[in-house]
């Protein structure tokens, strides 16, 4: 995929949304945008799939920790939240919406992630009730589960 284009690539029922279409969708920016790509099942709208590249150049990594970087496990819950911030804020009707975290619930941390990884990180819509909702969060690395969250949410308007 050419991380330039400015329509989502789609094959069947899956829709690819490059870095620069995640940015259209959540408020998130560097430093701190944590998902680089998603995958959208249309077919199956409580479900998505994101991805992070976690690079060495990552700042957090100068400071956890020198010699033995790891991607902090909250990092890691961030990243699996604005993945699912994708998943609700990329529907029409959320188009001047933000997501707010309510509470974090279930961490568990498995395997540390390093410099060069690339997560994978799913979300399940658990509980939608219009603007809250919860979703269970998992972040695997080459197929290995390496975190996982439930967390809850509220959407509200942007202004």
């Amino acid at each position: 995929m050419n991380n330039n284009t400015k329509n989502a690539e789609s094959t069947g029922t899956e829709r690819i949304l490059s870095t620069e279409e995640v940015l259209n969708y959540i408020p998130h920016r560097y430093p701190f945008l944590m998902v680089d790509k998603v995958k959208i099942d249309t077919a199956n709208a409580s479900k998505i799939v994101g991805y992070k590249c976690v690079s060495g150049n990552e700042n957090f990594f100068q400071g956890h920790f020198p010699g033995a970087p790891i991607m902090p496990g909250v990092l890691i819950i961030e990243a699996m939240a604005q993945t699912s911030c994708v998943m609700f804020l990329s529907k029409p009707e959320m188009k001047n919406c933000l997501a707010y975290f309510m509470s974090i619930d279930k961490a568990k941390f498995r395997k540390p992630v390093k410099p060069g990884d690339v997560l994978e990180l799913r979300a399940e819509i658990i509980k939608n009730a219009g603007k809250r909702g919860k979703v269970k969060g998992e972040a695997y690395v080459d197929g290995k589960l390496v975190a996982e969250a439930e967390f809850m949410f509220v959407i509200v308007d942007r202004n």
